[in-house]
């Protein structure tokens, strides 16, 4: 899998080393909030982290001076079209990539309209997470709709609201390193 590198951050594949940090993202109630997800049992994070996914390309986030796992943001290819849906994105507290998700996101969306041929990818985030609206925003999304409670996690339902972009538009306003990017440059590589 690709290795993406950024101003600030690195998008890497998992590796064994990451399952700590990936327990603990999928452990925390905190963490797992806005996920989408309820918080997993050790064993439950452990067969996710284990268990492949052959159209969900999942990568850790990391600085560029420490390999560290720092987040994780993930891309899920759909079967039909050439649609792709950004998902998890969580980046832990505290972290030296703290503010970077925008960043991160870029950086998928690159390899996305690029090397991946696809043409749309989407991403929403819950309705009452309003940080995410300028981490979307910033990633080069655009909102396209709210979704009435489309899943249920901790004891309630929870509204979904909806970004996109598609990659001619995206491609308009990307940078030259995510014009690199996109073209297949070294600064992705696998």
């Amino acid at each position: 899998m690709t290795e993406l590198i950024g101003p600030n951050v690195r998008l890497r594949p998992l590796k064994d080393e990451d399952l700590p940090v990936y327990q603990r993202i999928y452990g925390s109630p905190v963490l797992t909030r806005y996920l989408g997800v309820d918080r997993m049992t050790p064993e439950k994070a452990t067969a996710a982290f284990y268990t492949p996914t052959p159209r969900k390309l999942v990568f850790a986030i990391t600085s560029h001076d420490d390999d560290t796992m720092a987040g994780m943001i993930a891309l899920l290819l759909e079967e039909y079209g050439s649609n792709a849906m950004c998902t998890g994105l969580v980046i832990l507290p505290g972290s030296p990539v703290r503010g970077c998700g925008s960043e991160a996101g870029r950086l998928l969306f690159a390899h996305a309209f690029g090397p991946l041929g696809i043409h749309r990818v989407w991403a929403g985030h819950r309705a009452d997470h309003s940080m995410m609206s300028s981490v979307m925003t910033g990633a080069g999304l655009e909102r396209e709709a709210t979704l009435r409670e489309l899943f249920h996690t901790q004891g309630r339902w929870h509204d979904v609201t909806t970004y996109a972009a598609v990659a001619h538009r995206w491609r308009e306003q990307a940078s030259p390193l995510e014009l690199a990017i996109m073209r297949g440059a070294v600064l992705s590589r696998s």
